[in-house]
């Protein structure tokens, strides 16, 4: 499903060069949720930007469904992503003006490949608990509700890989938790493979498995507290 193997991204040059990732070797299998965690800072948004194809990488490589996805030229890696991956962010980024049924339909547009986009949608939002909100505009409903219609919208081309930036960060707890729950559900009966940066790794419970990023370096599991070294 997803394979990096000695993953450098480094920034700047001279005295000003920043190493945000180094080395980071990570192999996830489909299906598995997925937390990446770590301080402000630490490297984790970058590596979520790398799989995501929003960034290249200063050396190594990313395999997903087998494709060396660091040889592909800039139209290529376009479609590629519209095809393979789904993107949550931490604001909706919905366009107010567009129903949420519009906006969930954009990827399906963007990449051409309409064929059954119409029914895949309204599904979706059913499945997210939005059918009654389907036809609103997307400025006439909550944030919760927002970051349904924009899980839905990420998963509208049936990604491989749908990807999570603190998707959870603009809202409150109970909806937070609400937000969450969703996300596992949806994961487990669609089999879709989820990774999701956070810095509230508690907010998500049990989960398949956390890679911590730590100073640009990946490594499995969580890191010690301080209580739990003493």
């Amino acid at each position: 499903m997803l394979e990096i193997i000695n993953l450098n991204k480094t920034y700047g040059e001279g005295d000003t060069k920043v190493h945000a990732l180094q080395d980071v070797s990570i192999s996830i299998e489909k299906g598995e949720f997925v937390l990446i965690v770590g301080s402000s800072g630490s490297g984790k948004s970058t590596l979520l930007n790398m799989i995501g194809l929003l960034d290249s990488p200063s050396s190594g490589k990313i395999f997903i469904d087998g494709k060396d996805t660091t040889t592909l030229d800039d139209n290529q890696l376009s479609s590629f992503r519209n095809q393979k991956l789904g993107f949550i962010f931490q604001f909706s980024n919905l366009i107010s003006d567009l129903t949420v049924y519009e906006n969930v339909l954009l990827p399906r547009q963007i990449g051409s490949t309409n064929g059954s986009a119409e029914k895949d949608a309204k599904d979706l939002l059913i499945a997210v608990g939005m059918e009654d909100q389907i036809y609103k505009r997307a400025n006439k409903i909550s944030g919760g509700q927002a970051q349904r219609a924009a899980i839905a919208r990420g998963m509208v081309n049936n990604p491989s890989i749908v990807l999570a930036d603190e998707p959870t960060g603009n809202l409150d707890s109970v909806t937070a938790n609400t937000i969450v729950q969703l996300m596992k559900s949806i994961a487990k009966k669609l089999g879709h493979t989820f990774i999701i940066v956070t810095h509230d790794r508690h907010q998500f419970g049990e989960v398949d498995r956390i890679i911590t990023i730590k100073d640009g370096r990946a490594f499995e599991g969580e890191e010690p507290t301080m209580e739990a070294v003493a």
